[in-house]
């Protein structure tokens, strides 16, 4: 036998049809989008976490990057200064060579005077002994001056031999 249709049986199909979207919606739909929301919420954060840390990552690198640049005009500055300290230590060891240098000959020149001096004081010393020596002799001895001259030279000699 069919069935008819009665009005019952559409309106139970809405009613039906009805309490299972409300069931789904409850049950189903409401904690699926809860998920949606939490899972939206967590990728937007993490959005912003990671616009955060590349902001940082920046200006850490710009940070960096100074440092570098201040790093590069001290280690120039130093050895700008190091030259010039260099530079200056050579002249002045120049010049106190050529200073030292010029003691040195003052000291030479004036011990050579000294030597020069002490050798004809010793010089004139032994001249005059000489001088007394012959005289003597000459004195000793009344010789002609044939003899005279004769007993000088032997003199002179024996004396250039000591001098």
């Amino acid at each position: 036998m069919p069935e008819t249709l009665t009005l019952a049986d559409p309106l139970f199909a809405i009613v039906t049809f009805t309490i299972l979207l409300l069931l789904l919606r409850k049950f189903a739909w409401g904690p699926m989008m809860n998920m949606m929301q939490e899972r939206e919420e967590k990728v937007a954060n993490d959005i912003d976490a990671a616009e955060n840390n590349r902001l940082e990552s920046e200006k850490y690198l710009e940070q960096q990057k100074l440092e570098i640049d201040r790093a590069r005009e001290e280690a120039q500055s130093i050895i700008e200064s190091a030259k010039k300290t260099g530079e200056q230590q050579g002249r002045d060891i120049v010049e106190q060579s050529r200073r030292e240098s010029e003691q040195v000959k003052e000291n030479a020149l004036a011990q050579i005077q000294s030597e020069k001096e002490q050798a004809v004081a010793e010089l004139r010393e032994q001249v005059a002994t000489l001088s007394v020596m012959i005289a003597t002799k000459i004195i000793e001895k009344e010789l002609d001056e044939a003899e005279q001259e004769k007993l000088i030279e032997e003199y002179l000699q024996e004396a250039g031999g000591n001098l």
